[in-house]
């Protein structure tokens, strides 16, 4: 095989909440080498490269995407047809410079992240490699400790817990697979804790638990509740955040459990639930903009819990330099269509790893199928990821890849 790309093929598909993304194959030497599918958010960071929607309101309430669909087919195939496909980086920057916006919104960061990640399991396809070690090379895979989003809140939810999720991290166990099976009981414990108090009912976008609550804190004290229940230990079982903070922030302070708090008032919080809960890592604390608020948390707590910057950094160096700089943070989260290709993404989590930040890989609350970022996690040796409740197939089908990777890496260590 020469290796070379000879073709792109996309499609409209539907992702975990019904709505339409993007599907791309990619053809090498005439053959099907590589398929993709594009993630959705619904807490979208204001500075996250522009995903296209065709805005026909008579079609998917508008949410449709046959633009971003045939901008795959014709514009970028004309542009890939005849590159080596085992070379990412030309390709990204082919699509980038024809794209020629900050935000990708010409073309749509959905069809060009669809063809980056079609390349790239193309790419491990060709050189018949697992996509993590296509990735990570000789460095070897390292299994990420997982984050499972057990309770939904926030634009994931339609309840009146503003905490976008409450996470159980397994981090005191000796494999990738007896951290997950804890984790697993633990969403398991907290369905039986929350059917005691009668306030079982559905999940939210990411197979959580989505219940009313008087309170946040509530939601901290069910998840104590669900690790003990599980018969666990919260030494080896804590808890992480992602606040999202970004989305009941308003012009006059962040309104959270019908108050409205300033940054300052923020940090004490965070400070109360520090000392009397096991949280390691807290995203989103605070707004997109709030650069003060970010950098007095961290400085003042960042030595007792991870600080991780999602609509922060939006997975773009751009911003993350600017984040670094005034140490408003100490992990980034990444999130593939938050820059819109494999090259940039991992531009950031090298630039991220090599300033001493943490890198958290993340799914989407629109998921599907598509199972690249459990080997992004494996291959990048980021030793985290957060891809939702081990409920609905859009998550499990991460978890599975990974129990799959498992079997041929054993590397597994608690970045805690």
């Amino acid at each position: 095989m020469s290796g070379y790309i000879t073709g792109l093929d996309s499609r409209m598909v539907l992702d975990s909440r019904g709505r339409p993304t993007v599907e791309v194959d990619c053809y090498v030497d005439g053959s099907l080498l590589g398929r993709a599918i594009v993630p959705s958010g619904a807490s979208t960071g204001a500075y996250e490269a522009l995903e296209l929607r065709d805005g026909d309101k008579t079609r998917y309430m508008g949410t449709g995407v046959d633009k971003a669909v045939g901008n795959v087919k014709t514009h970028l195939e004309e542009a890939l047809v005849g590159l080596p496909v085992d070379q990412q980086n030309v390709i990204d920057e082919v699509m980038i410079e024809l794209d020629g916006t900050p935000n990708k919104s010409k073309i749509g960061a959905n069809a060009i992240l669809g063809a980056s990640m079609s390349c790239l399991h193309a790419g491990a396809a060709l050189h018949e490699l697992p996509l993590w070690k296509y990735i990570g090379g000789v460095a070897g895979g390292l299994m990420p400790v997982p984050m499972l989003n057990i309770l939904n809140g926030g634009a994931h939810a339609a309840s009146n817990v503003d905490v976008q999720e409450f996470m159980v991290m397994p981090h005191g166990f000796d494999s990738f697979q007896e951290g997950l099976r804890a984790g697993v009981e633990c969403y398991h414990a907290l369905r039986t804790e929350l059917k005691k108090d009668g306030l079982l009912g559905g999940v939210g976008d990411e197979g959580g638990f989505a219940p009313n609550l008087p309170s946040n804190e509530d939601g901290l004290k069910y998840m104590v509740r669900a690790i003990e229940g599980a018969g666990y230990s919260t030494d080896d079982i804590g808890i992480a955040l992602d606040v999202a903070a970004t989305e009941f922030l308003k012009e006059d302070g962040y309104h959270m459990d019908g108050q409205v708090l300033s940054s300052e008032s923020m940090v004490e919080m965070y400070e109360g639930w520090l000392d009397a809960y096991p949280i390691l890592s807290i995203e989103d604390g605070f707004g997109e903009d709030d650069w003060r608020g970010w950098a007095a948390f961290t400085k003042a707590n960042g030595h007792r819990v991870q600080s991780v910057g999602d609509d922060l950094f939006v997975t773009q160096s751009e911003r993350l330099a600017q984040g670094i700089e005034l140490g408003a943070a100490n992990a980034m989260l990444v999130k593939l269509n938050q820059v819109g290709t494999v090259t940039e993404t991992l531009e950031a989590m090298d630039l991220a790893s090599t300033s001493g930040l943490r890198n958290v890989v993340s799914h989407r609350s629109g998921e599907s199928e598509d199972v690249t970022i459990a080997d992004l996690a494996v291959g990048t040796r980021a030793g985290q990821i957060k891809t939702g409740a081990p409920a609905r197939s859009d998550r499990v089908a991460k978890y599975n890849q990974l129990l799959r990777i498992a079997e041929d890496v054993t590397d597994y260590r608690s970045p805690f």
